[in-house]
């Protein structure tokens, strides 16, 4: 396993070191890391628990070798998925105690305690948080789980992954509520993470894996050694895949098989995600890393990564620590304290979508509960003023309608009121003689009878109807009634006398002018009779002597005849002289021809 460890990055082995100089530089590199811890005021940690102490952390082969190196069956798939649980009933998790020994018989065997929680839903409930908050990983930061996860209101709260006991850095791949917090480069590591379709992922990723953004991780944490793969104890291919070479000290091997306080995280066949914790103190109580494989594949648990362990090792239960740290306490040995370490992994009531419930949240149990009465929606982004939606009279805020002007009501249903309009109906109107006035702007609708801004004024004489806009038809320009327009109307006392005023004025004002236009002087009269007679005296004589002359014509015309040549159509007269005969001579030419006839 070792060779096809150091052969599969392309490196050739290192050339052997003398014993003396390793174990020089072994114990140089040892008292650096001890003093270096006690300046920051930490406890020294047990290197059996750092795998790859004092080399820098994870191996040297690219994703390749993984892939190369493990079993056929596996094919080229280098990690397992599986569905996680996405049930809303019953509590988010439930941790169980249990005392169990290991190996179950044999006089080796030891009591061993510890905790298993099982997380329902993991893609809403479950987070992999950064030390002590936001931006820990980016400042070293290191805190114990309590005050982290305090910070988050973590139900249940362990350790999560390693760290540089120097620096406080953060190692491995980190993703925190879907955000890359640190990307180790294609460290091949055991990982842990959960996608957004919410696909629990466990295994060896490359870097293009980490960073797909198809279907992103939301949550990342790296550990050390896969210990279940698809309900099978994995360790002996984990430990080709991640052991780079073999260590001068605190090697691979004796950090898989030394006993100490263990975490690591998995699932069930149900999907749910399973958080173990196993107390000890290194070399003295606990597990083994085979041990504790084989303990978890009798739980059922499917696929499990190693995650911190050692000194690392914390649980936290509702704000409260539930087990044994194994460090002393820097101010009394007699007591034990919980290691201020780097990521956690946290429990957490459901998260909303989005997490503040666009601002308009309460967040209970992953679900928003909406203030105002009008927001709603999974989100409470979707302002609801009813089925009616303020009735398309209004604007639906967070207040309620906000009704146009004109109407009212808390869904902005009900017209103004008679006598009311504008914004909230709150102006009166302003028409007088019963005139409405428009609910929007006020404006006075006049009824019959009268007109004016605020129908104010009756229709003048010979109008009616509303806003007096018709003419009367009544004959001699009578007028009619305002109202109905009806010539037969009948006035009070008071406007018919001063219609009978009016009338004999106005008669009395005809005569007047009809005398004026019309009439003659005596004078006048004479001149016009006296020249009308002599016209017709005029006339008498010139007619009289038209007759006689008329007669006389007649007489002469009767006795000869003048005869007048046709003249032809094309040329003068052939004969051009004029005949003239007698009546008298002609009836004698036609006397004697009847004498002369033998008829």
């Amino acid at each position: 396993m070792a060779a096809c460890g150091a052969a599969g990055g392309g490196r050739g082995r290192r050339r052997p070191v003398p014993a003396g100089r390793a174990v020089l530089a072994a114990a140089l590199a040892a008292l650096g890391w001890l003093q270096a811890a006690r300046g920051a005021g930490s406890p020294p940690a047990d290197p059996l628990l750092q795998p790859y102490f004092p080399s820098r952390h994870g191996p040297h082969h690219h994703h390749r070798h993984v892939r190369d190196c493990q079993p056929l069956k596996y094919g080229n798939v280098t990690h397992e998925a599986w569905p996680s649980d996405n049930g809303t009933g019953g509590p988010v998790a439930t941790t169980r105690t249990f005392v169990s020994y290991i190996p179950p018989s044999g006089q080796g065997r030891r009591a061993v305690y510890g905790h298993f929680t099982f997380v329902r839903n993991p893609l809403r409930t479950f987070s992999v948080l950064e030390p002590g908050g936001p931006g820990g990983c980016q400042a070293g930061r290191r805190a114990t789980v309590e005050e982290t996860a305090k910070l988050r209101s973590c139900l249940v709260a362990q350790n999560g992954g390693y760290f540089n006991m120097e620096t406080g850095e953060c190692l491995g791949n980190v993703v925190s509520d879907g955000k890359l917090v640190r990307n180790s480069g294609g460290l091949q590591n055991a990982q842990f993470g959960i996608r957004q379709d919410g696909t629990m992922v466990f295994g060896y990723l490359s870097e293009e894996d980490v960073l797909d953004q198809a279907n992103p991780f939301v949550q990342l944490v790296s550990g050390v050694v896969w210990l279940l793969r698809d309900g099978e104890v994995y360790i002996s291919q984990s430990r080709a895949a991640e052991c780079d070479e073999i260590q001068t000290t605190g090697t691979f091997d004796k950090f898989i098989n030394v006993i100490s306080a263990r975490t690591a995280v998995g699932h069930d066949s149900q999907g749910q995600l399973v958080l173990v914790h196993v107390d000890g103190q290194t070399e003295s109580r606990g597990v083994n890393l085979w041990e504790m494989a084989e303990f978890l594949k009798q739980q059922g648990i499917i696929n499990a990564i190693n995650l911190d362990g050692g000194g690392s090792a914390t649980l936290v239960l509702n704000g409260t620590l539930a087990s044994y740290p194994s460090e002393h306490c820097s101010f009394d040995n007699m007591w034990r304290c919980p290691r201020s370490i780097s990521t956690v992994v946290c429990v957490h009531e459901p998260a909303c979508q989005p997490a503040d419930c666009s601002g308009h949240r309460q967040c209970l149990a992953g679900q928003c509960h909406c203030h105002g009465g009008f927001w709603s929606g999974p989100a409470c982004d979707t302002l609801d003023c009813g089925p009616a939606n303020c009735s398309q009279h209004g604007l639906c805020t967070q207040a309620g309608c906000l009704c146009d002007a004109g109407w009212t009501g808390s869904s902005c249903s009900e017209a103004c009121a008679q006598g009311f309009y504008g914004d909230a109906c709150t102006q009166k109107c302003q028409c007088h003689h019963g005139g409405s006035c428009d609910p929007v702007n006020g404006t006075c609708s006049c009824p019959a009878g009268y007109y004016g801004t605020s129908c104010e004024q009756e229709c003048p004489m010979g109008w009616y109807g509303p806003n007096c806009q018709q003419p009367c038809a009544c004959e001699h320009a009578c007028p009619c009634d305002r109202e109905t327009g009806s010539c037969n109307v009948t006035y009070g006392l008071a406007i018919q006398d001063q219609l009978n005023r009016a009338g004999r004025c106005w008669a009395s004002q005809n005569k007047g002018r009809s005398k004026e236009k019309f009439s003659l002087s005596e004078r006048t009269w004479v001149s016009v009779t006296s020249v009308l007679a002599l016209l017709l005296l005029i006339s008498a004589v010139g007619n009289a002597g038209l007759c006689l002359r008329v007669r006389a014509e007649r007489q002469r015309e009767s006795g000869c005849y003048l005869y007048q040549p046709l003249r032809e159509m094309n040329g003068d007269a052939a004969h051009p002289s004029t005949s003239v005969a007698c009546e008298t001579e002609d009836t004698q030419d036609q006397s004697q021809a009847l004498l002369q006839s033998p008829g």
